[in-house]
């Protein structure tokens, strides 16, 4: 049984890199400052606010250095992804807490998503961690694809351990598993959480999660119950990987705070100035979002019952 007394879980959220970068219609640098700030007031004390990648590759960032320059972070940490060297370069040049390196489990999804080989990924975060030392900057490797690649399917926990004992010998050890299509079960997230902890122990690990098929709510409850405290989410579950067939959108922030809220799972998030900002977002965006709690309300929501009202629900 879960054990969720006075538990705590941090959730960053990801909606402005994540999450935009899959968005086609250009979004204001403006809006997205506004979108961002929004969140940050809910109480989010961790956001991956963007990417300095190639605006030919992610035309959606190519505002980075404005959208970083316009956030009110106040004590919250600001993260954003970095692609490889240049992109580090131009990161620590801005007002940022922490870098972000990506590496793919799956060398064929790698060679899609950076267009390098793991070796010569391994080679460029080597680069990017001692950028990020030399500037006071925390480095966070994500492993993308740890449960699994569209183009190589499942593979067993030990090709992720191979890979995680490479960069830790770079002296890396913040890692983010990441479910990049959504491809995880609860009991797969579990086991492999459990046996990565056990071997990696003096190492930090958070779950990055889909919810391509509809399990990311029920594999972050996985991960929380093999011993995760740190999570990834987007508000209204938008998102996904351009680089990877069927990579949906991420797990829903504020589906996951509702969560763990009624759980008795301490998030410090407002989760009714949360649910604002999510219709807030589907208003600019144009289009019905994912999020399930922004439309149903939260579970303790009560009505008024009309007399004349036969319920014929089950």
């Amino acid at each position: 049984m879960l054990d969720i007394q006075k538990q705590k879980v941090f959730i960053t959220d990801v909606t402005g890199r994540d999450g935009f970068q899959m968005e086609k219609d250009w979004i204001p640098t403006e809006q997205k400052i506004a979108i961002i700030n929004g969140i940050i007031r809910t109480g989010v004390k961790r956001v991956e606010l963007t990417s300095f990648v190639s605006p030919k590759a992610v035309p959606q960032l190519k505002d980075a250095k404005e959208v970083v320059g316009g956030i009110e972070k106040g004590d919250t940490q600001i993260a954003v992804l970095v692609p490889n060297k240049k992109g580090a370069e131009m990161a620590v040049e801005t007002e940022i807490d922490e870098i972000n390196a990506v590496i793919s489990v799956s060398e064929t999804h790698n060679k899609k998503n950076v267009r390098k080989t793991l070796d010569q990924s391994i080679q460029e975060i080597s680069s990017i961690n001692r950028i990020a030392k030399e500037h006071g900057k925390k480095l966070n490797v994500g492993l993308a694809t740890t449960f699994g690649c569209p183009f190589e399917g499942l593979y067993p926990v030990q090709k992720v351990e191979e890979l995680i004992r490479r960069l830790t010998e770079l002296e890396i050890n913040s890692f983010a598993l990441s479910d990049t299509t959504g491809m995880a079960n609860p009991q797969q997230v579990f086991y492999f959480v459990e046996y990565l902890k056990s071997a990696f122990p003096e190492e930090t690990f958070s779950l990055h999660l889909h919810n391509t098929r509809g399990m990311g709510l029920s594999n972050m409850l996985a991960g929380v119950q093999a011993g995760i405290e740190a999570f990834d989410a987007a508000l209204g579950g938008i998102g996904g990987c351009p680089f990877a067939p069927g990579a949906t959108g991420n797990v829903c922030l504020e589906d996951s705070v509702h969560m763990f809220e009624q759980m008795g799972i301490i998030t410090g998030i407002d989760l009714e100035l949360l649910i604002g900002e999510a219709k807030n977002l589907e208003s600019v965006l144009g289009y019905t979002l994912p999020g399930q709690v922004m439309k149903s309300g939260q579970s303790t929501k009560t009505y008024q019952a009309r007399k004349e009202s036969v319920s014929k629900c089950h």
